[in-house]
């Protein structure tokens, strides 16, 4: 039994920093890519807002920064980025945010 506890505690340690860096959310700012999501979502582009706020894993990806980066950033207070590309998970928060 004990050793069933030990490993639940080790795996629950492993796990736990993956768990919180998905957890946290990031200013993503939409300038850059606010052209494509508007042609994505078939709407004006003056309807697309300035920045959303996005799970870190959706950040990483549109931004192109490490998750860890942007993890650590949250922790600290407000992590932020700038949307270099889009992905069908950005323009699902976003479309959620203009309706």
């Amino acid at each position: 039994m004990q050793r069933i506890a030990t490993l639940a505690a080790l795996a629950a340690l492993v796990a736990g920093p993956a768990l919180a860096q998905q957890s946290g959310l990031v200013n993503v700012s939409l300038n850059n890519v606010a052209n494509n999501i508007a042609q994505n979502l078939s709407v004006d582009v003056s309807q697309i807002p300035v920045s959303v706020q996005a799970p870190i894993g959706v950040a990483a990806t549109v931004c192109g920064i490490d998750a860890n980066v942007l993890a650590r950033q949250a922790q600290g207070g407000t992590a932020n980025c700038a949307a270099s590309t889009t992905s069908t998970a950005l323009n699902q928060i976003v479309q959620r945010q203009i309706k």
